[in-house]
């Protein structure tokens, strides 16, 4: 399956769109849509140059106007073949290709016998005005090297940096290497082209290589998914203390708390200790009060935000949960032990600090904190006492449950599961409405008048009474609420606040469709789940791209969503090894 998959992604990538990026590499290289260049950006946020946090999604790219030119500093008009290794670009001069040397290198390789070279833009420094007068401050270092001899080698101040023309001599093999970041010393020499070309397309095959197989019919979107689950990876650096994935290198530079989880549900089908790193780099940054940032990058972490209120901000607790499925699937006591107590402190902090009526129901106190942003359950005010949260919460408590007795601290054990059990009746004497069918959020002991599938979220607990199990089951196949052809909306598609393209507000998230796929398993409903699953799968597998949510309707994605987005493409490949296994069974079954 290994060349299929590889295969299957030639020219698959829209660089128009999507970067040509590497493993562990902050450097993104896109095409300019309608011209013949090229420009490249920096998956960092920076903010040494800039210090809101939203800054990096609209910096300029680093590099622009990257050409490919003839002996007299022509540009050449090209068309581009695409694989996750390398790029060719096809000219009237031969083929220019372009791979990874090392994750700050990019190798461009030049027509065999053919003088020509490179010409771009660079802006190495960032440069405002401020009301005392102005700064200037550095970006990142550019190197470029070559393995021939230089015929022409011009660089010129323009438009506040610097454009630079090169030209090479003749010969096979001849490459130019970018270094974007500090040089190294050991690594910056311009390989030949095609060592490096054959070094990348080596790495690529044997990420592939350890991939599980799946049904024929998923292997199209399943190979793309496993691309962005390798090209989202980024190097340690600052802050980031392990190798872990951005949701987005386009749209969302950082590690996202739940993200973090979510991913490592499709890493610990390949490389487990890297799936347990999605974990670590999230708890090495845990507060002094227990408390997870909302998000993790180079230089700091999120923990508090002024908007819409000013407030702490974290994000859902499903840490306990994911690290459970790896070790399900990787068995591993140590790193049981190593995140235990963190776990513990972190599920504390949720009852310490987001419990201020003491009824034993944690709130969220900041809307950013629940990871739907925009929802309508929080139009009504906050603090808000969630089905959700709390659902959250009774599923880690029963994840340290299992994970205390795999420690031999069974007492410790009998204790969650203790707790666990307690939130639920907590849950039905506060949130239950009994006329609604439905768990109500509430503000102030107010009941929330919202419908969306988090008021049926209680259904994971795997603890309702089988009338109250009923009515929310009635509710999530009710077709004039959430079921249909694209299932499941975010908000109730009769409830007034339903906007089918509006983020939390009405869009199908994938991973709101995972949670509810466990769920219906875990109390038996598995033909209903199944059916779930495969309209979750059928629904990513519609587009060429994978994106972060899609609209209720259409089930187009819309164009606030952000593309290559890390735990939709993790959730795909879960329930594509889910539904690929089951029918492996049925049909062993059948035989």
């Amino acid at each position: 399956m290994t060349s299929s998959l590889l295969d299957s992604l030639h020219n698959r990538l829209d660089i128009t769109r999507v970067p040509f990026s590497d493993r562990g590499s902050r450097l993104m290289v896109f095409c300019e849509p309608g011209a013949d260049c090229l420009y490249v950006k920096l998956a960092e946020r920076l903010t040494v140059l800039q210090p809101d946090i939203d800054a990096y999604r609209y910096r300029p790219p680093f590099i622009t106007n990257l050409c490919f030119i003839n002996a007299r500093g022509a540009p050449l008009g090209f068309t581009v073949e695409t694989w996750p290794h390398v790029l060719l670009f096809h000219t009237e001069l031969g083929d220019f290709g372009l791979t990874f040397h090392h994750d700050r290198a990019l190798t461009f390789g030049l027509p065999p016998g053919k003088t020509a070279g490179l010409s771009f833009h660079v802006a190495p420094q960032f440069w405002e005005k401020t009301e005392q007068g102005g700064v200037f401050k550095a970006i990142r270092d550019l190197t470029y090297v070559t393995n021939t001899a230089i015929l022409q080698n011009e660089i010129t101040p323009e438009a506040g940096g610097y454009r630079v023309a090169l030209i090479v001599d003749a010969g096979e093999d001849v490459a130019v290497t970018l270094t974007v970041g500090a040089p190294d010393p050991e690594g910056d020499l311009s390989p030949g082209f095609h060592a490096a070309r054959v070094a990348s397309e080596q790495r690529w095959r044997a990420w592939f290589s350890r991939v599980p197989p799946v049904a024929e019919r998923y292997l199209d979107a399943y190979a793309y998914a496993w691309w962005i689950m390798s090209n989202n990876l980024i190097n340690p650096q600052g802050r980031v203390a392990y190798e872990a994935m951005i949701p987005s290198k386009i749209s969302y530079v950082g590690l996202w708390l739940w993200d973090s989880a979510m991913h490592a549900l499709a890493y610990r089908h390949v490389d487990p200790e890297l799936a347990r790193n999605q974990l670590r780099a999230m708890l090495a940054c845990q507060l002094d009060d227990g408390m997870l940032p909302d998000a993790v990058y180079d230089e700091g972490v999120i923990s508090e935000i002024d908007h819409p209120i000013r407030a702490e901000v974290t994000k859902p607790p499903i840490l306990a949960w994911a690290a459970l499925k790896l070790h399900e699937t990787d068995p591993d006591l140590d790193f049981l032990k190593e995140i235990y107590v963190p776990l513990v402190r972190w599920n504390a902090w949720w009852f310490a600090m987001n419990d201020d009526d003491v009824d034993g129901l944690a709130q969220y106190n900041h809307p950013y904190s629940s990871g739907l942003d925009d929802s309508p359950l929080w139009d009504y005010g906050m603090p808000v006492e969630t089905p959700d949260l709390n659902t959250y919460l009774c599923v880690q408590m029963g994840s340290l449950a299992i994970i205390a007795e795999a420690l031999g601290m069974d007492a410790e054990g009998a204790m969650w599961r203790r707790r666990a059990k307690a939130i639920v009746h907590r849950m039905i004497e506060d949130l239950w409405d009994e006329e609604a069918g439905v768990f109500r959020a509430a503000h102030h002991d107010a009941p929330v008048p919202v419908i969306t599938p988090f008021n049926l979220y209680p259904l994971w607990t795997g603890q309702l009474p089988d009338d109250i199990l009923q009515r929310l089951l009635d509710h999530l196949t009710n077709p004039e609420e959430f079921w249909g052809e694209f299932v499941l909306p975010s908000v109730a598609r009769n409830d007034p606040h339903f906007e089918p393209a509006t983020m939390w507000r009405g869009p199908v998230w994938v991973n709101i469709n995972y949670f509810f796929v466990e769920a219906l398993e875990q109390i038996g409903a598995h033909a209903l789940a199944s059916v779930l699953r495969e309209k979750t799968l059928a629904l990513v597998m519609r587009h060429p791209s994978i994106y972060e949510y899609y609209n209720a309707e259409t089930g187009e994605p819309p164009v606030t969503a952000a593309d290559i987005f890390g735990w939709t493409a993790a959730v795909f490949i879960d329930l594509a090894i889910q539904a690929s296994a089951r029918s492996s069974d049925d049909e062993g079954e059948q035989g």
